[in-house]
């Protein structure tokens, strides 16, 4: 009986990880990569900005 629950671990902790995995991924299809895009658009125009003064 021992042995069934050390089985029963791996077993529910693989479970656990897959809905986890599925919900942490629910929205990535909806969203995509705009925001992140922009940002990045943002930092690159910011770093190329010349600075006087120092």
């Amino acid at each position: 009986m021992g042995a069934l629950v050390w089985l029963l671990i791996p077993l529910l902790a693989a479970v656990g990880g897959g809905l986890w995995g599925s919900w942490a991924n629910r929205t990535r299809r909806i969203r995509s990569d705009g925001p992140e895009l922009d940002g990045y658009a943002r930092f690159r125009e910011a770093m190329e900005k010349s600075h006087t003064g120092m």
